[in-house]
């Protein structure tokens, strides 16, 4: 692939870094891009190269960091999705490896608004074609809201290979609360055809209620074994740290903490330090904050680069996604 061919890439400046890895692995060179911010706050975001007849894909995250709002930069996709397809693009494929208000996809109380559903009406009217994701946090709810192409990649493949070095340890694999118990089982699965092993499950019962976190209680075997628990993602990090401290409990010798996303806001950076967790691994599907010393050095951060590059290689190609995909 080229740059001259079909194929266009614009990677906005809120995941540059990760843009220019998506860019290097496909072999093409970013699409330009103007992106004016008025005195008034108001945004202008326009193509500059051609994208008459093209396959253009739109990538940024879609967190606020950096002084700039989560909504700044889902106006800002929105406005350059839409002059993309006023100026012809054949397909408009957006790549938002972290997906805003993903985890408001139902009612929790009376009134609730269904923001996800919201968000996907927003992107369809701009002509959103197809709309790709890494590790959404309900992907069922997800293809639910979108009425376009919906692809929901998983981070799982990038991190079984990472944690072979424990192979022929017991392993166990956790969710850390009833509802990623699927996405905990795809991982468990890959990891037992790379490693030639079993490997045992278990989930903790948590419950959130007005913020609070409720319920320590493990269901599975980690006694003697190398916790693995996985998420979406790590906000504050008191999901994660109640986790590995039931499991510990449960007799778990070491406890890695894995997650596609790590938002880690402020009191993630103390919180996470926390010893009951000696291995953390995320993606680089955010921009990490400077993390301390002691969270810094149990820390690995996974591009997830090369995932979303085949990702649009074989959306370009019409090739299968299957094996890509938290199906």
């Amino acid at each position: 692939m080229t740059h001259e061919g079909s194929l266009r890439l614009f990677a906005l400046d809120g995941v540059a870094g990760l843009g220019r890895k998506v860019a290097e692995s496909l072999g093409v060179t970013p699409a330009e891009h103007e992106m004016r911010l008025f005195e008034d706050g108001e945004y202008k975001v326009r193509p500059l190269d051609h994208v008459d007849g093209c396959d253009v894909y739109l990538l940024d995250s879609l967190r606020g960091t950096g002084g700039e709002s989560v909504h700044d930069r889902l106006f800002r996709l929105l406005v350059l999705a839409g002059a993309v397809r006023d100026g012809g693009a054949a397909r408009i494929t957006i790549v938002a490896p972290y997906l805003c208000y993903a985890r408001k996809d139902r009612r929790t109380k009376l009134h609730d608004p269904l923001t996800l559903r919201y968000v996907a009406t927003l992107f369809e009217a701009v002509g959103t074609d197809v709309m790709m994701v890494l590790d959404v946090h309900n992907p069922a709810a997800f293809e639910n809201a979108f009425r376009c192409r919906t692809v929901p990649l998983t981070a799982a493949g990038l991190f079984a290979p990472l944690v072979r070095s424990v192979a022929g340890q017991a392993l166990c694999v956790v969710s850390p609360d009833p509802g990623g118990v699927k996405r905990a089982e795809l991982f468990r699965q890959r990891l037992e055809a790379l490693c030639g092993q079993p490997v045992a499950k278990g989930f903790v019962d948590k419950r959130r209620s007005a913020g609070v976190l409720t319920g320590d209680l493990f269901a599975g075997d980690a006694k003697g074994a190398t916790a693995l628990i996985i998420d979406d993602l790590i906000s504050t990090g008191h999901t994660m740290v109640r986790a590995a401290e039931a499991v510990r409990k449960a007799g778990a010798h070491h406890v890695t903490a894995l997650a596609s996303h790590g938002l880690f806001n402020l009191a993630a950076l103390s919180v996470l330090a926390d010893p009951a967790i000696d291995r953390l691994m995320v993606t680089d599907s955010v921009l990490l904050p400077p993390l301390p010393d002691a969270l810094r050095a149990k820390t690995e951060v996974v591009s997830c680069a090369g995932l979303i590059a085949e990702a649009i290689r074989r959306l370009d190609t019409r090739s299968c996604l299957q094996e890509l995909l938290a199906l």
